[in-house]
């Protein structure tokens, strides 16, 4: 019996251990961060005791690989929400990022910077400069990981929504550097309860925080991705609740809208309530928005 009882023990720690593995950060930047200026004294990244990651410094892949043999060759980088404050990076988005490998697909949260003119020399671009990377490393890897190149998207819920959108919309002018020309442009897009407009008129802390209080109508006009699709815009799914009195749900029907007139491949679910930063299933209805998401995807060939 000790003996079986060892030979469970070190099965189990050895699963423990690969799964740790399996979740290891990857850095985005082989070298310097770009954008980047040395932070001060005091300025320092850390996680609370609630799972949310302040002040980020090291930009990273955390990747959650489906079981063997289970892959389908999509995958799909997440882009958390937090309201370019925090990043709730071991909570909603860990909880994603399983859900998606449990179906095969391989998904990879994103660590991204959060606007700080501490350490950015422009801090408008640089979570938009993570994501462009992110998409550009797995493009890059994507043998090696089993990933179709031409099936990696970008998820992005509440302000992560507005950094997978950006990169949506704005993949033709590059942020980072790019000599092997790989593309930038995600593959297809899930928007959940997403922050697309930077419209002055409407209160929003996310952007300000991006852009300042004080920014130029050229720059907020840059960046409200509802004015920058084309018919080359990913494929794109939305979600958002009717009562979200954080994110207007006017976020996701203008770009919606522009999506359609574009002819772009395009859907939405709009619940009834639910409100504004809900997990993995909207607690008001029976209906899963991420099965959803999954549902489109297949539709699409994604």
């Amino acid at each position: 019996m000790k003996l079986k009882s060892a030979i469970v023990s070190l099965v189990l720690s050895l699963f423990f251990c690969g799964a740790q593995a399996q979740e290891k950060p990857i850095p985005l930047y082989e070298h310097a961060v770009p954008n980047s200026k040395k932070a001060p004294a005091g300025y320092a990244e850390y996680t609370d005791s609630i799972g949310l990651t302040y002040q980020v410094t090291t930009p990273a892949l955390i990747p959650y690989f489906p079981e063997k043999g289970k892959a389908t060759g999509t995958a799909v980088i997440i882009c958390p929400p937090g309201g370019y404050l925090v990043l709730p990076l071991a909570t909603k988005s860990a909880e994603l990022a399983r859900a998606f490998a449990q179906r095969g697909i391989t998904a990879f949260v994103l660590k991204y910077r959060l606007p700080s003119d501490a350490i950015m020399i422009d801090k408008t671009i640089g979570a938009f400069q993570d994501a462009q990377r992110a998409i550009q490393l797995v493009r890059k890897r994507a043998a090696e990981w089993g990933i179709d190149p031409k099936k990696i998207g970008l998820a992005g819920l509440s302000a992560g929504g507005h950094v997978a959108s950006t990169a949506g919309t704005h993949f033709n002018k590059a942020v980072i550097e790019n000599k092997e020309r790989i593309s930038l442009r995600p593959d297809f897009m899930l928007l959940v309860y997403p922050v697309i407009i930077l419209d002055p008129a409407i209160p929003s802390a996310p952007r300000e925080r991006l852009m300042g209080k004080m920014a130029s109508k050229k720059m907020l006009d840059l960046y409200s991705n509802e004015k920058q699709v084309t018919a080359n815009t990913p494929p794109s799914y939305l979600i958002h609740s009717v009562d979200d009195d954080v994110v207007p749900l006017s976020n996701s029907l203008l770009f919606f809208n522009a999506l359609v007139k574009a002819k772009v491949k395009t859907g939405m679910h709009i619940f009834q309530g639910g409100e504004h930063g809900y997990g993995l299933e909207n607690p008001t209805s029976k209906d899963s928005w991420f099965l959803m998401c999954v549902n489109w995807m297949e539709e699409n060939g994604f």
